[in-house]
């Protein structure tokens, strides 16, 4: 089965970001965190389509 959604650590790699930003600053740049779980023991997750999706709209258009 394709992994649909992808964890912190793993959307920090695949953005080559840090994971404190992703904490920090994916909303805000647009990328949609999904909260599995409640409190303190909640997963932040990212779909991994909806994460692509973002890369390929940060790409400098032209050349």
């Amino acid at each position: 089965m394709v992994q649909q959604f992808m964890s912190v650590k793993e959307t920090a790699e695949y953005l080559n970001m840090s994971v404190p930003w992703v904490y920090r600053d994916a909303a805000r740049v647009g990328l949609v965190p999904y909260r599995f779980g409640r409190g303190r023991n909640a997963k932040l997750q990212f779909k991994v389509s909806e994460v692509q999706a973002w890369v390929k709209q940060q790409r400098p258009s032209g050349g």
